[in-house]
């Protein structure tokens, strides 16, 4: 398109390559592709055009053209010029759950990842030198390593989930104030035996409730303002959270076990047919929202004690990048130069469970790409579930695959080898060749 760009990347590493004052002051405009909430403010002025992450990836031209046919609003902030627009647009942010919600999960999965394979690993070194592994409840229980790695992980990484996962929904709908109301709540869930269920609410609960107060005190003269933050909105919105949550508890705590114990409770058909909708939500849509939802509900079962469900969405999360990459080896001539480069990157995310590794050839060839690992994904999460595997850490990839709590790592492995040669098969024959026009 002959347009100069800088690319600002805000992933779980942090911040990369980040856009400094005097480019953005040249820039002609600012895009910003995310599925999690950013802070825009620093843009105030510039013609800002906001999208999901997909359309970054797969409708770039069509962004950069809003900018350039002068389409995109000038964003104001909080400036009076454009009042109701940026009124329109904060309510829109506030009220997008499924970008609160992956903001949530955003700052809880390293705490996830990390205690949970410290766990799993306290498990494997428990069973390999015939230690009897107890429940590590303070220093005083650990005898060995494997105690250590389970009081590390269980005790402290995976206690801190939930009200990590309530504290940060909770910031994405009401900022900075809305953080310590989210934790207290998501707190009280964890000990009242709520689980995950019991964080989303209260992280959901919170962020409102102090949008409330913060509505309910708007008028109140300048010279308090001081006040609200670090009187007005903690003392509110951790009372008002923490009584509804006490309210509540009770029944969620009820119903996430009755939950538990329908899952528990499945026969090997049954927990087949979940291991196939798991692995094809995973496939469907290359981590967007199918994917997520698929793996904060893996995410959740693991916090219930349930390790079924996350082995089935891990193997198909992984088919996706690994069956397009084995793809562009198998069917070579039907992909140029710079796919079968792409192909070997996807070698790798998809070793490493990164769905959005088959992202690039999805966004050239959607229809086929999404069928095609939409099947391979299912096939090897039902093939995960009738093994019989459980995986307790929920990230990881082909590093974690000695980890299953249940079942054998190798069956493990062939189920996610069956999906990815499906999926590479299925696209290998259903693509055209390059020389070919692609209809879809």
């Amino acid at each position: 398109m002959g347009v100069s760009i800088k690319v600002q990347t805000n992933g779980s590493t942090g911040i990369k390559n980040k856009l400094q004052p005097d480019e953005i002051e040249k820039a002609k405009g600012i895009i910003v592709a995310a599925s999690i909430n950013i802070d825009v403010e620093p843009f105030r002025g510039k013609p800002l055009v906001q999208a999901p992450v997909t359309d970054g990836i797969r409708k770039p031209e069509e962004l950069i053209n809003q900018v350039l046919e002068e389409k995109a609003p000038v964003y104001q902030g909080d400036g009076s010029a454009s009042k109701a627009q940026a009124s329109e647009e904060e309510s829109g942010k506030k009220l997008n759950i499924y970008k609160n919600l992956m903001n949530g999960v955003t700052y809880m999965l390293p705490f996830v990842v990390g205690g949970g394979i410290l766990i799993a690993v306290s498990y494997l070194i428990a069973s390999l030198t015939g230690i009897e592994l107890k429940p590590v409840a303070s220093v005083a229980d650990v005898h060995s390593f494997a105690d250590l790695l389970s009081y590390i992980g269980n005790g402290n990484a995976m206690y801190l989930m939930i009200p990590i996962l309530a504290g940060y929904i909770a910031m994405s709908i009401a900022d900075r104030p809305g953080l310590a109301p989210g934790m207290v709540g998501g707190l009280m869930a964890l000990t009242s035996n709520a689980g995950f269920l019991g964080g989303l609410i209260a992280g959901f609960l919170a962020g409102y409730i102090v949008e409330l107060v913060k509505w309910a005190f708007q008028k109140w003269p300048q010279s308090l303002d001081g006040l609200k933050p670090v009187l007005i909105y903690p003392v509110f919105g951790i009372f008002i959270t923490g009584a509804l949550m006490f309210l509540i508890n009770q029944p969620i705590s009820l119903f996430v076990e009755w939950m538990t114990s329908v899952l528990n409770g499945m026969g090997t058909g049954n927990l087949v047919i979940l291991g196939l909708i798991l692995g094809g939500m995973m496939g469907i849509d290359l981590g967007g929202p199918f994917n997520k939802i698929a793996f904060t509900f893996g995410i959740a079962m693991i916090s219930a004690g349930n390790f079924y469900p996350q082995a089935a969405v891990m193997a198909g999360g992984m088919v996706p990048p690994l069956g397009m990459a084995l793809a562009t080896t198998l069917f070579s001539h039907k992909f140029n130069r710079q796919q079968r480069d792409a192909g070997k990157v996807a070698y790798v995310l998809g070793a490493a469970f990164v769905s959005e590794g088959a992202i690039p050839f999805g966004a050239a060839d959607p229809l086929r790409v999404m069928v095609s690992s939409a099947i391979g994904s299912a096939l090897a999460g039902g093939l995960a579930l009738l093994f019989g595997i459980g995986l307790r850490p929920p990230h990881g990839g082909i590093f974690v695959i000695p980890l299953v709590s249940n079942g054998s790592p190798l069956l493990y492995a062939l189920a996610i080898i069956i999906g990815t040669v499906v999926t590479a098969v299925l696209y290998g024959i259903w693509k055209k060749p390059i020389e070919q026009k692609e209809e879809a």
